[in-house]
């Protein structure tokens, strides 16, 4: 199906587009009552993940309310655990928790690799139902977590400040520390074509952990993986958003992707010198501007689209939109990057 907005595919490709690209990361959530009015006719979060023809409706919400360039579907990184064979449940105010966690080779020896098609199937569906609910408005990105994120949590059981049990695995047993982040990376690949082969038109890896590895740790238990997963999916651009890897840029110019996220802490201009005019950039509005004056929301977003410039970069957060931002604030962010990006484009001709 041909795409009536391919900016934001065009943008990772390095293609010259009229104006620049724009979505947030956990656009399809938290942010909007008409999501909170579908989740909360259910048992919460996992169960809407696991409904395709609801999991498609707030998929598509923000490109309706919003005006976002591109949707993305409704799911959450810790499916592909689960898949393995280690369920999680999702506590309300408190997040993700993994009632056995993985702590022995016996206990990786209960693991499998993930069959896409039959264990991860209701996000294929909900794949299937927003693009044909879509009709080629926007694009739709799929996704999963980097292996190493994934690790932490199978390691740790829930999210922590220094997910000391994951990291400690890396110097106790670093045999069964690849061992297991083999698992998750070959079960990632599988997902990811997957996605693609159900309609997705880009995808992208988060690696919300990144930033707790050294520099060390982080080429050796990270990026190796990360580089697998890119150099197995050729079919559709590839975005690889590490938070806090600021340590990482200049390796991240080699890995085979287009695009690479920046989080707000890292310098735009000092990221195009150590990355490299051959990626496409992310991002990076930090999230709490949305929570100032619409003027200097606007101002700040101007301030970010002259840093980054009139080519390959997509507009984007430094991170997942908060969940207590309002949808106005987000709108006010869209607005601007359509508008002033189109008049750069404009000036510069």
């Amino acid at each position: 199906m041909e795409l009536q907005n391919d900016l934001l595919i065009r943008a990772a490709k390095g293609e010259k587009t009229e104006r620049t690209p724009v979505w947030l990361m956990r656009q399809a959530g938290r942010i909007l009552p008409e999501y909170r009015a579908v989740r909360n006719k259910l048992s919460g979060f996992i169960e809407l993940a696991q409904t395709p023809e609801l999991a498609a409706e707030v998929t598509i919400q923000p490109v309706d309310i919003l005006g976002v360039d591109a949707a993305i579907i409704f799911s959450d990184i810790l499916v592909i655990p689960e898949a393995m064979g280690l369920p999680y449940e999702m506590i309300e105010k408190k997040g993700p928790n993994f009632p056995s966690v993985i702590s022995s080779e016996e206990d990786v020896r209960k693991l499998k690799v993930a069959d896409a098609e039959s264990d991860l199937g209701y996000v294929l569906e909900a794949i299937k139902i927003t693009k044909k609910e879509l009709n080629g408005r926007v694009p739709l990105i799929g996704f999963a977590g980097a292996p190493w994120t994934i690790f932490c949590y199978m390691v740790e059981g829930h999210g922590s400040k220094t997910f000391s049990k994951a990291r400690r695995m890396l110097y106790n047993n670093p045999v069964l520390a690849d061992e297991l982040m083999q698992m998750i990376t070959d079960s990632t690949i599988a997902y990811l074509k997957a996605q693609i082969a159900a309609g997705a038109n880009i995808v992208q890896v988060f690696d919300s952990w990144a930033g707790i590895l050294s520099p060390e740790h982080y080429t050796k238990y990270s990026m190796k993986y990360i580089s697998q997963i890119c150099d197995a999916i050729d079919e559709v651009p590839v975005t690889v958003f590490a938070k806090g890897a600021f340590f990482a840029r200049s390796e991240m110019r080699h890995v085979n992707c287009e695009t690479i996220g920046l989080d707000w802490n890292m310098d735009i201009a000092e990221s195009r010198r150590l990355i490299g005019e051959g990626k496409t950039l992310q991002g990076n509005l930090d999230p709490c501007t949305l929570y100032a004056s619409n003027k200097e929301v606007e101002n700040a977003t101007k301030k970010m689209l002259d840093q980054f410039g009139t080519h390959r970069h997509i507009a984007n957060l430094g991170h997942g939109v908060y969940p207590d931002t309002d949808p106005e604030k987000v709108k006010v962010f869209i607005n601007t990057v359509k508008e002033y990006s189109a008049q750069m484009r404009s000036a510069a001709v």
